[in-house]
């Protein structure tokens, strides 16, 4: 095993703790344990594209890389930067980066790097160029798979945002950035707020809200569909609430053979946007 370390850029002293006056009571907060606090701030990132695309657009966020010997030619880019920065760096055998990984899928490299936070929904609007634009809004999808191939499909098409409601505990995962193929880094998340206040702000920028369901909506193919556009997709098994659905402006169907139910939510959502990008 052999380490590069950037003098520790990712240790920090403790701040001190205020001392608490004789005459008030210091107020009891439930401490929130350094892993947990970690794993909310921070993310371990594994493939060789995922990894890649972090260097290309959030290179300020790696704190530190584990590599495969064989790796190093290709990634000399990132490793000389790490010494430029005073990042560590660490090659190191195939067990290990399994471990790191929790999978056998790492491709050679995982890497620790920060998280990108969540847009507010009007700071994602406010800046969002004029003319067609198309989103996601993820009700309920949970797999970590199925949201890496969301992203990857979502990254491909030119999707502007992925759409979270106000209380979804959705967030990327290793995994999903591994499967994601490097899209995870091509478009933000967006926080919404309210349901009621999210599509009233939605709509105010030109928006309409296609719920889509596995019967019952529009034929998606011989559908006009809007030039800026929010397809609201639900959970892998219990699809979207009745009452999201109803709130939305169209709904939408895939029409098929009928030899399965329907397709995996990630499927769908390919075929979705390129049903979208195909009437631009």
């Amino acid at each position: 095993m052999r380490e590069h370390d950037g003098h520790s850029p990712w240790k920090s002293r403790a701040p001190r703790t205020p001392r608490t006056p004789r005459h008030e009571a210091p107020v009891a907060e439930a401490p929130v344990h350094p892993a947990r606090a970690q794993r909310d701030v921070e993310l371990r990132l594994y493939g060789l594209n995922a990894v890649q695309a972090v260097f290309a657009k959030r290179p300020q966020a790696i704190r530190k890389v584990y590599l495969a010997e064989a790796r190093i030619p290709q990634l000399q880019p990132l490793l000389k930067w790490c010494v430029a920065n005073k990042v560590g760096y660490r090659v190191v055998e195939d067990a290990d980066l399994q471990k790191l990984a929790a999978s056998s899928h790492h491709e050679g490299v995982v890497a620790e790097v920060l998280r990108a936070e969540p847009l507010a929904l009007s700071n994602w609007l406010r800046d969002l160029p004029a003319g067609p634009q198309c989103a996601l809004w993820l009700d309920g999808v949970g797999n970590p798979h199925n949201l890496g191939a969301i992203l990857r499909s979502a990254a491909h098409f030119g999707v502007s945002a992925i759409l979270l409601p106000k209380h979804s505990p959705l967030a990327l995962s290793g995994a999903a950035a591994r499967v994601a193929e490097g899209g995870a880094e091509s478009l933000p998340f967006v926080r919404l707020g309210r349901e009621d206040n999210s599509f009233a702000q939605l709509r105010s920028a030109g928006f309409q809200l296609a719920a889509t369901v596995v019967r019952g909506g529009a034929d998606l193919f011989a559908t006009p569909l809007p030039e800026r556009l929010i397809y609201v997709l639900g959970a892998e098994g219990a699809g979207m609430s009745g009452e999201l659905a109803a709130a939305c402006d169209l709904r939408l169907s895939i029409p098929g053979s009928g030899a399965v139910e329907s397709l995996n939510v990630a499927s769908a959502t390919a075929v979705l946007l390129a049903s979208w990008a195909h009437a631009r």
